[in-house]
């Protein structure tokens, strides 16, 4: 399974339910990456999407502890034991956790692969995504140039989980 996000340099994700940044070229990265394949996400990721709809051209498994949630267009599960047993029916590597924070923490022991855009700033943040430098099972198995979005400098990482 794969999780993929932008982070800025001490792992921050997120503000009051928002990106810390939009990076057109990010967008695209998740996009190419995602199209076509299965997100897992929590409800509250779901709600920062337009019209907090499921992304379209994915399959979409919502994780929500309320049992009476339902959104059109998804899958929702209210368990981790629920939702591994739906993966089963996707090919591990077209499974990508695209958040929240606590979606990315809960299920980190069940990937494999993290696309991370990793943005050169320090931002004002309350969602963190794992600290995988700090991590030893971890290791950067991929990296681009260094890319520039005005005044923004990032790079996308591929992190493997270490045999």
């Amino acid at each position: 399974m794969n999780m993929i996000a932008a982070v800025d340099r001490n792992w921050a994700i997120g503000k009051k339910g928002r990106l810390l940044v939009s990076i057109p070229n990010d967008q695209k990265h998740f996009r190419d990456e995602t199209i076509g394949r299965v997100v897992v996400l929590g409800r509250r990721t779901l709600q920062t999407f337009p019209q907090g709809m499921p992304l379209q051209g994915r399959t979409n498994i919502i994780l929500s502890r309320d049992k009476d949630f339902t959104v059109k267009g998804a899958i929702v599960v209210n368990s981790i034991e629920k939702l591994l047993r739906t993966l089963e029916n996707y090919p591990p590597r077209d499974i990508y956790c695209i958040g929240g924070q606590s979606v990315y923490e809960q299920l980190l022991p069940y990937c494999d692969t993290a696309h991370i855009t990793k943005i050169d700033h320090v931002y004002e943040a309350d969602a963190y995504f794992p600290n995988l430098d700090r991590d030893p099972e971890w290791e950067i198995t991929a990296d681009s140039d260094e890319q520039t979005y005005f005044d923004i400098a990032y790079t996308f990482l591929k992190y493997e989980r270490r045999k």
